[in-house]
């Protein structure tokens, strides 16, 4: 299937013209700073800001003479303004503008990121509360273990994704940094009170000390955050993939009416965007891993984040963006097998409720070693029989000496499991207009 995903906002973002275009925004602030300290004239500082602009060709052209693009970027600004494109770039290393303008093009992407993320996780909600009372089995090592509710499951999801939510905000505030403090950090040829003034005016706080570059810690913290985000998305989708097997059958991803599940196999509904999710919840966990090894630089700083970041940065948050709309689309679109969730329920002829079970014959006065044997020994029985649990413990004696047919009949029941539900969901919000 081809789907229509829209990349219009995010490559906005990361297109080339918008990164030069970021550049301007740090120069110019630049220079209205040290317009307003007296080093610049204010006419010129008009000039500049009226005669500025961008031109990919001549910064191409330039940049194949120079091979360094920020100077390639400053003489073609500098053409552009005439004589008081001297001003441009005062005192100024490439990674202040770099650096400073890269913190704005991050702290945006993640806006959109938390936009998106909003969006899934209402969803989620939503149907946690719709589904709250809907049995189905637990499951623990791929085995059945006990009854639970289809909401509660993704109330699970739910809560994950506002860590997510909240690991994201604080990424941000890791990243809005900016840095104006020379070739080496130590504010040579521009004063702190400059980079104070620039950080103020793009809305970014200025770091307390760097060296020629940001620290590569505060963006290993986002692309972490981001590689969490994915890993989330991936236990929603695998999860979702696990429910859609043709021996589980209780949840479908969106299938569509022309779509096709295999070139040979005509029968074939595959979960192939959950799939998607997963495979691409790996790149993001790859990201975070390069990232990090960006941090250790050679002394103030080489070269060597440079080629990683132009490639992962871009690429972790149209991945993200991506896989937060795909997970969307499955969530407003997947089908909830009501009685595939029942038949699986019944699928064991009981034995999901063998704990209860075994704290009944606790209860009646049986030693918990004596109580797990007997029950232990009912549920090989019942594995290896056609017989439901319930009936192999009538036959037993032992057990119906202590049991009155109705109260063993009452430990089967998988309401008794969800008695607390509304308990957990009284934690979280509810979606507007829902009824208990």
């Amino acid at each position: 299937m081809i789907e229509r995903y829209s990349t219009e906002e995010m490559s906005a973002i990361w297109s080339q013209n918008n990164r030069f275009r970021t550049w301007l925004e740090v120069e110019i602030a630049a220079c209205r700073a040290w317009m307003e300290e007296g080093s610049i004239p204010e006419d010129s500082f008009r000039n500049i800001v009226e005669r500025s602009g961008i031109d990919l060709d001549r910064i191409r052209q330039i940049e194949d003479s120079v091979h360094h693009d920020m100077v390639a970027f400053v003489s073609s600004v500098a053409e552009k303004v005439g004589p008081d494109g001297r001003y441009i770039h005062l005192g100024l290393t490439s990674s202040d503008v770099i650096d400073t303008s890269s913190s704005i093009l991050l702290s945006r992407s993640i806006d959109i990121i938390l936009s998106e993320l909003l969006k899934v996780s209402e969803i989620i909600l939503e149907n946690a509360w719709k589904f709250r009372k809907l049995a189905c089995v637990g499951r623990t090592h791929g085995v059945h273990a006990e009854p639970l509710s289809f909401g509660f499951k993704l109330l699970n999801w739910y809560e994950e994704l506002q860590r997510d939510v909240r690991r994201l905000d604080t990424a941000r505030l890791a990243v809005s940094v900016g840095k104006i403090s020379g070739a080496v950090g130590t504010y040579a040829h521009c004063p702190p009170a400059i980079e104070e003034r620039v950080c103020a005016l793009l809305g970014l706080e200025r770091a307390r000390v760097s060296t020629q570059v940001l620290q590569r810690d505060r963006h290993a913290e986002v692309m972490s955050a981001l590689a969490l985000l994915g890993s989330g998305l991936e236990r929603i989708a695998q999860e979702i993939r696990h429910l859609q097997r043709t021996e589980v059958l209780e949840v479908l991803e969106p299938f569509s009416m022309h779509q096709k599940g295999s070139s040979a196999m005509p029968h074939k509904k595959n979960p192939v965007i959950c799939e998607r999710i997963c495979g691409m919840a790996r790149l993001l966990r790859g990201y975070a891993l390069s990232s990090m090894e960006n941090i250790p630089l050679w002394h103030e700083r080489d070269i060597s984040h440079s080629s990683v970041e132009r490639v992962i940065w871009p690429d972790a948050f149209h991945i993200s963006h991506y896989m937060l709309v795909k997970t969307r689309e499955v969530l407003e679109g997947m089908t909830v097998l009501e009685d595939g969730m029942k038949r699986n329920l019944d699928l064991s002829k009981g034995l999901v409720f063998s704990q209860r079970v075994l704290i009944g014959l606790v209860e009646k006065g049986f030693t918990r070693e004596n109580a797990y044997a007997i029950v232990q020994e009912s549920a090989m029985k019942c594995w290896e029989g056609e017989k439901t649990f319930l009936e192999i413990l009538e036959e037993d004696p032992a057990i119906m000496k202590n049991f009155k047919p109705e109260e063993l009949e009452s430990l089967f029941e998988a309401d008794y499991y969800l008695r607390f539900i509304d308990t957990i969901f009284d934690r979280f919000p509810k979606p507007g207009g829902h009824s208990s």
